[in-house]
């Protein structure tokens, strides 16, 4: 993979990285919010490793809101939202005995540990389910949540008091958040999907889709009434520790009532270890729950403490993945299908085909180098797998099996508008040159814009859309907010409409009114500008607070200069602003919203209990003390932000030995700079 990564040039990267990232955030869409997943978890674990080794190799092309920085997606607007006390993070993925070798490694090197030092792990088979917290007051359930985007969930405190015991046994914290995975049994999802056939109701496609549905209901007597269970994992906050380690810590959640997984055990050589791997993957078909792995954790808490995380997740777990399970069907057709920024897509049609006892008859083959390279053609038999109860991946031709005649041609013209589709030198993408004159770009860009974590307009719809555009009735982001003012007139006549009434009408015209409070960072979002995701668009709202500041800093003959002095934005991104308003149809139709919006200025969230949360801090020299890496992770677990180059909004420079230029600069910028024992004094970790 590193090697391919070499070959690429830095322009070549920015683009790959831009598709990569944009085709995870919106798989992580359907998997945290809407419980639809549509690719295999081997196929959306291939897609992160390339981002990651992209990444890794181009560290400069890493924004703010890529998919490795970020686990999950936003919460759904249907139930009430809550801000975990601690971030629930994503784990790594690892797939062989030599990325377990390196995992082991990496933490000894971390660490300084030497070799003759054991370091026990806590194994545990990887549920596949729907991952929760929930806090206890006193012993007392209080609170329950969706894990969401990792820092904002669902609550669903209601739900899960049809499940967790309302109160603890024996003598827990005053206050203690714990962690776990809902799922439902194998059994019992067979027992559901046989009520719902005889009711003539949608069956659910996987166990772990019926254990989500079943959680995220309004109504707890819903939830009730289906067979779930649950193993708790792990803790967020907590008021007193439970244990000095994490066996520890897991046999007292058990002591107070909480169900843990027995399987668990804590291991201490590499040997073991596999051991175990293998023995758990010999019983996954006899287990009564959907597993897709198996989860080592460092069993020593300090040194959990110490090795902290990365932007998604601790640097003292991972997950050791299953091998995907595998099976051969006909490849029927190949179909173009056109994103909102021009990209062709090419999807693969397959003859319907059981995997481990999911039908499935589709997936995506991500581009034109994709196809040539597994030489790809109508009519050939192909091998596809699938690692999770979703739709699977290509996987190859099977060449000893009668083929295609004819190699696969990709298009070079849109199949919707018939303008050229490109694909410039550098690029892994071929898109349609039409912009906005192609029927696909404009409704998928409307779609964009009327979307849940956009502009959220509730029965704007992917359908609606599709019909108002065609009829003429929508045509660009500002046609929706008049479509009532055009109804009234007797233009449009929702009402009248097939399949509509009035008071569906209504609720759409109520849904469009309230999308017209929107916030800075939602309405650029919404925008659908090439490269700014969720987390840029908070960026910009951040730094430029309000609508009239931003659009008037993008039109600036220095805005570029003005973008890339923001931590977090690239050249890419700053490329891609500019592209935007360089436009003379964008800015009139900014004009335009303008008018009909009230965009509201970023308001700065309230800041966590510690000394300095919120504040950026730079770290430069030799640290004596603690490592460099384990001082950002330290500063970043309390809140505090990790800049890599000292600016004006710098808070604090800790300079350690033989500290350099940035020490230079701090000194020159007036910004207060902290040898490591006065930073450690500051964040209450000095032995004074």
């Amino acid at each position: 993979m590193n090697a391919a990564v070499k070959q690429l040039s830095h322009a070549q990267a920015a683009q790959e990285i831009a598709a990569l990232s944009d085709e995870i955030r919106a798989h992580d869409k359907r998997y945290y919010q809407q419980d639809t997943p549509n690719i295999s978890d081997a196929e959306y674990d291939k897609l992160r490793l390339r981002l990651e080794a992209l990444e890794e190799q181009f560290p400069d092309l890493v924004q703010p809101d890529s998919p490795t920085q970020k686990v999950g997606a936003a919460p759904s607007e249907t139930f009430s939202k809550t801000r975990h006390s601690k971030p629930m993070l994503s784990l790594g993925n690892a797939f062989t005995q030599e990325d377990i070798e390196e995992f082991i490694a990496r933490v000894r090197r971390f660490l300084e540990l030497p070799e003759d030092v054991l370091m026990a792990l806590v194994c545990e088979p990887k549920i596949d389910g729907l991952s929760f917290t929930a806090r206890y007051e006193k012993g007392m359930l209080t609170l329950g949540a969706t894990r969401g985007d990792g820092e904002v969930g669902e609550n669903i405190t209601e739900n899960l008091k049809t499940l967790l015991p309302l109160e603890l046994k024996g003598s827990p914290p005053d206050i203690l958040e714990v962690r776990g995975e809902v799922y439902m049994s194998k059994r019992d999802f067979a027992a559901l999907n046989q009520t719902r056939l005889q009711e003539e109701e949608p069956l659910f496609a996987n166990p772990r889709n019926a254990a989500a549905g079943s959680l995220r209901q309004l109504d707890p007597r819903i939830t009730r009434s289906r067979a779930l269970s649950y193993f708790v994992y792990g803790w967020g906050g907590l008021s007193a520790p439970l244990a000095a380690t994490q066996a520890g810590s897991i046999a007292k959640l058990h002591s107070f009532g909480l169900t843990t997984n027995p399987q668990m055990r804590t291991l201490t050589t590499l040997h073991e270890v596999m051991e175990f791997y293998s023995a758990i993957g010999d019983q996954r078909s006899a287990l009564d729950y959907d597993i897709d792995g198996v989860v080592y954790k460092i069993d020593n808490l300090d040194y959990q403490a110490r090795l902290g995380q990365v932007a998604r997740a601790p640097r003292w777990a991972i997950a050791h993945k299953f091998p995907a399970e595998q099976a051969v069907t006909k490849l029927e057709a190949i179909e173009i299908q056109v994103g909102r920024t021009g990209t062709l897509t090419p999807v693969a049609r397959l003859t319907p085909i059981t995997v481990g006892g999911v039908v499935v008859s589709n997936a995506t083959l991500h581009n034109q180098d994709e196809i040539e390279r597994k030489d790809v053609r109508v009519g050939d038999m192909v091998t596809i797998q699938r690692a999770g109860d979703v739709i699977p991946q290509v996987v190859g031709v099977r060449t000893d099996m009668p083929r295609g005649q004819v190699a696969y041609a990709f298009p070079t013209t849109c199949p919707v508008c018939g303008s050229h589709a490109v694909r410039p030198e550098g690029e892994v993408a071929r898109r349609c040159t039409g912009g906005l004159t192609c029927a696909a770009q404009a409704v998928e860009r409307l779609k964009h814009f009327a979307s849940r974590n956009a502009m959220d307009i509730d029965g704007l719809g992917d359908k609606q859309i599709e019909a108002f555009f065609h009829e003429g009735l929508i045509r660009n982001p500002a046609d929706i907010f008049t479509l009532e003012a055009r109804d009234a007139d007797g233009l449009t006549r929702l009402k009248n409409r097939e399949g509509w009434g009035e008071k569906s009408a209504g609720n759409l015209f109520a849904s469009i009114e309230k999308a017209e409070k929107v916030s800075l960072g939602r309405f650029i979002f919404a925008l659908g500008i090439r490269h700014v995701g969720e987390e840029t668009s908070k960026l910009l709202a951040r730094n430029f607070i309000t609508f009239e500041a931003w659009r008037e800093a993008m039109m600036d003959d220095g805005a570029r200069e003005v973008l890339l002095l923001i931590d977090g934005i690239g050249e890419t991104v700053a490329d891609a602003l500019i592209e935007f308003f360089a436009e003379e149809h964008n800015q009139e139709l900014l004009a335009t919203l303008a008018g009909m919006l009230a965009i509201q200025p970023y308001e700065r969230p309230a800041r966590l209990d510690s000394p300095v949360a919120g504040k950026t801090v730079v770290f430069t020299g030799t640290l004596e003390m603690i490592g460099r890496k384990e001082a950002k992770a330290l500063a970043e677990s309390l809140g505090a932000k990790v800049a890599s180059s000292v600016s004006k909004k710098t808070d604090y420079v800790v300079a350690g030995s033989d500290a350099g230029s940035k020490l230079k600069e701090a000194t020159a910028l007036g910004v207060t700079v902290l040898s490591e024992e006065e930073w450690m004094k500051l964040i209450g970790r000095s032995n004074a």
